[in-house]
């Protein structure tokens, strides 16, 4: 069953609050206020209210004042006056200044009342659309700038440094030294691989639809484990795996890899190198349909004002290490097409635990 729209209606005479809420109480809900602080009220509690009637003849304001007074901080109520005939001028100015959408002659009827709410509510549907494309327009714009200022930094940087090392290759004649500038030439090339890999999950998560299967999380932490063995006997860091599912599981597995491959390798990357004792943790737990990851280590931690801009597109929140500014971006997006949610905690020089929670499709 469809919700009811809901309406509000100011007017200072009682009788005709209750003649409209009477008419229109079981196709609608209808909310009255006899002056402006009580009206206000109603659009506090409920920022959902479609359409706003109000009588012009109000002791205080007048209908149109009043439209004109929330017409910036409510914008989205469509805005219907109730007027006698003698108020038609005002009423016209009013609609020509768009303040109100239009207007209903007292005494109003019934099947005018219900009309003019149809109408308004069309006209509502609308906008609350258009509002929301603008928003999303407005994203995408803001992600394209900030996309257009990655290209130049984060692409063109190795291919300058590039470059540069075949000019300077040119002059040597050392193995050693040819040997050291082809070990910088593949730093770029590496660091240029990885922006590009980034580039394509986002791009995968933004424009891809869910694969729902069966998910063996043993079999997935195995697959990382051999992922990540070389970086741990390399870097002298523990590598922990603790798997408990014993029901079955169900979702994507492309994100949720995206999900454990963007934390596990931020957790490698981020490790202090004065600290002897490296780590990296990694716990799966799934009971009652909910799969819980956590992901620690024992890194460089993140500064307290950064953590709530760290999900943030080409946002770094350190400079030890170079990163492409897309990968906890992608596990946010990744999270929100499984309806997953994410926590992190840190200490500067101690560590940083993600929790992540998924349910089951």
């Amino acid at each position: 069953m469809a919700e009811k729209i809901k309406i509000l209606y100011l007017d200072d005479e009682m009788d005709n609050l209750t003649g409209f809420k009477a008419t229109l109480r079981l196709d609608y809900q209808v909310f009255t206020a006899v002056n402006i602080p009580g009206a206000m009220e109603h659009l506090e509690k409920h920022p959902d209210i479609r359409v706003i009637f109000c009588d012009q003849r109000m002791p205080v304001k007048t209908g149109v004042e009043f439209f004109e007074g929330i017409r910036s901080t409510h914008p989205l109520p469509m805005r219907i006056l109730i007027t006698a005939y003698t108020d038609i001028e005002a009423v016209i100015d009013s609609i020509n200044r768009g303040n109100i959408f239009r207007f209903v002659k007292k005494p109003w009827v019934e099947a005018e009342l219900i009309s003019a709410i149809e109408e308004a509510n069309k006209f509502y549907q609308a906008n609350s659309m258009l509002a929301i494309k603008n928003e999303e327009l407005q994203k995408a714009y803001s992600e394209l700038d900030k996309f257009a200022y990655s290209v130049s930094h984060d692409i063109r940087g190795p291919l300058s440094g590039i470059l540069g090392a075949i000019n300077v290759a040119r002059e040597m004649y050392d193995i050693a030294e040819m040997k050291e500038m082809l070990f910088l030439m593949e730093k770029s090339l590496k660091k240029l691989d990885t922006y590009i890999l980034s580039m394509h999950d986002y791009y995968s998560l933004q424009r891809g639809e869910l694969q729902i299967c069966e998910i063996d999380f043993r079999k997935m932490a195995d697959e990382f484990k051999d992922i990540y063995k070389v970086f741990s006997n390399t870097s002298n860091i523990s590598f922990k795996v603790n798997i408990n599912q014993r029901e079955p599981f169900r979702s994507d597995t492309i994100p949720l890899k995206l999900i454990l491959n963007n934390l596990l390798s931020n957790a490698f990357k981020y490790q202090s190198k004065n600290n002897d004792a490296k780590l990296v943790e990694l716990n799966i737990d799934v009971h009652k349909g909910v799969a819980t990851i956590i992901v620690s280590d024992t890194g460089i931690g993140i500064l307290g004002n950064h953590l709530g801009e760290i999900f943030n597109l080409f946002y770094r929140a350190s400079s030890q290490e170079s990163g492409s500014g897309f990968g906890l971006y992608n596990v946010k997006s990744a999270l929100l097409k499984l309806n997953g949610q994410i926590e992190v905690n840190s200490v500067l020089n101690k560590g940083t635990t993600f929790k992540v929670t998924v349910p089951t499709k």
